[in-house]
């Protein structure tokens, strides 16, 4: 029994294995799939949330904006909305 099911496990990876090199060699295939656009903008979110934190953890943002920019981020806004709170002084400072 422990035979049949490693046999059918070792099929199943090499079938995997040889769909995988014959989709990379065959040039019909699409190379960004139809879902590439959501995944960027997810991995954008990602990013974006990763970069808040980091403000957050150096000091460089208080708790309200930050909880600010993390719910915009919910909200799927990689932007918050400038306030006049937020916003000091023109271009740099």
């Amino acid at each position: 029994m422990i035979t049949l099911i490693a046999a059918v496990a070792a099929g199943l990876i090499a079938t995997g294995i040889c769909y995988e090199i014959a989709r990379l060699i065959t040039p019909d295939e699409p190379r960004c799939p139809p879902l590439a656009r959501v995944a960027g903008r997810r991995a954008a979110l990602e990013a974006a949330e990763r970069w808040v934190v980091s403000l957050r953890l150096h000091g460089r943002i208080d708790q309200a904006a930050y909880q600010g920019r993390m719910a915009a981020l919910a909200h799927g806004q990689r932007r918050s909305q400038p306030s006049s709170r937020t916003h000091t002084g023109g271009r740099h400072g």
